[in-house]
């Protein structure tokens, strides 16, 4: 503004200064030698395995084609699901539960919880799985009756017959995740500002409102990715329970291998079957994690095709064949940046 109040007009660039925005900056991209480096050994070796995949005639692919979706096989892999579903549902429901115990403000409950996590972690699964099938030795009948004595006058079972090797492993199963789930809800509850609890109290909610509508949602963010971690894992562990005979996945592999000798493609047949496993649990994780993220974040993180498109068209864009829509070259940044600093400096 003048010293009147009158509006000055800008001040158009002088010569001196036209040819310097037209021919702008000469921007160098930065040569990133050791990653390129790295890169190139990295990819050396990918492309080495495959090509050995390929060539190599002990991997036996044929055979591995043939056993792949072979009826016992299949058998087997849904037996291994219906241990990983039945033994992580039961075992998430217990380790709330424990959690809660762990929470609690009952020096008896919190005691009780922290005695079982540390036992179910202490003992190995195997040994529980065994200790569960061979139950019948300490225990021969099983049943409800008079307290405190072995007269099952309402109900009486035998206990091998009760508990079966399918029963065995989903105890085991069961009780020592719970001891895993336990911690990581106790932890996920803990992450929680107590501030918002305080508050949600003082306007006069009840306590179970105050836990599902902030404290769980809240909590699910911190729980979700641990606990996928260890479902997932809990799909593996089910191989252990080859100790009592039960033909899952992995020991009916380990069948026909010792029957036909073909160690290495039956292996991988069983290897394939949990990474299938392992990759749709993956993705099911990374949505449930974005559905959570809703009310943490202004802008939900692009999710893995959005991520690979704006990569590419990055990568394009630095070839200089094609510049982003909307986007200035760097001769034309440049000139606008001295057009808009001519301004501002006439009009200050």
């Amino acid at each position: 503004m003048g010293a009147e109040g009158q509006p000055v007009a800008a001040v158009p660039p002088t010569d001196a200064a036209a040819p310097r925005h037209e021919a702008g900056l000469r921007v160098v991209p930065v040569k990133h030698w050791g990653r390129w480096a790295l890169s190139a050994i990295v990819a050396f070796v990918i492309l080495q395995f495959l090509w050995s995949l390929a060539t190599n005639p002990q991997w036996q692919w044929n055979v591995f084609a043939e056993y792949f979706f072979a009826p016992s096989v299949i058998n087997g892999l849904w037996l291994t699901l219906g241990l990983t579903v039945v033994s992580g549902v039961a075992g998430f429901v217990l380790g709330a539960v424990l959690a809660v115990f762990r929470l609690s403000k009952s020096p008896l409950l919190n005691a009780a919880a922290w005695w079982y996590i540390w036992f179910f972690r202490s003992v190995p699964l195997v040994v529980q799985i065994l200790v569960w099938y061979n139950l019948g030795y300490l225990y021969p009948t099983l049943g409800l009756g008079t307290p405190f004595t072995t007269d099952f006058w309402l109900l009486e079972f035998p206990t091998t017959t009760l508990i079966s090797a399918f029963a065995a492993a989903a105890i085991g199963l069961s009780l020592h995740q719970a001891a895993y789930s336990a911690e990581i809800i106790r932890a996920g509850i803990l992450s929680v500002d107590q501030g918002q609890l305080e508050a949600a109290g003082a306007l006069g909610l009840p306590r179970r409102i105050r836990f599902f509508r902030i404290t769980l949602p809240q909590a699910a963010r911190a729980i979700v990715p641990n606990a996928f971690n260890e479902i997932i894992g809990l799909v593996k562990g089910t191989s252990v329970v080859f100790i009592v005979a039960l033909p899952e996945l992995f020991y009916t592999v380990q069948v026909i291998y010792n029957r036909n000798q073909r160690v290495i493609p039956l292996l991988l047949v069983a290897v394939v079957w949990y990474a299938l496993i392992t990759t749709i649990l993956s993705i099911a994780q990374y949505h449930v994690e974005r559905r959570f993220a809703r009310g943490a974040v202004r802008e939900l993180p692009p999710t893995p095709i959005q991520r690979a498109t704006s990569w590419a068209r990055i990568q394009w864009q630095r070839l200089g064949d094609a510049p982003a829509h909307g986007s200035l070259t760097p001769a034309g940044a440049a000139a606008a940046s001295g057009t808009a600093s001519t301004r501002t400096g006439g009009a200050a």
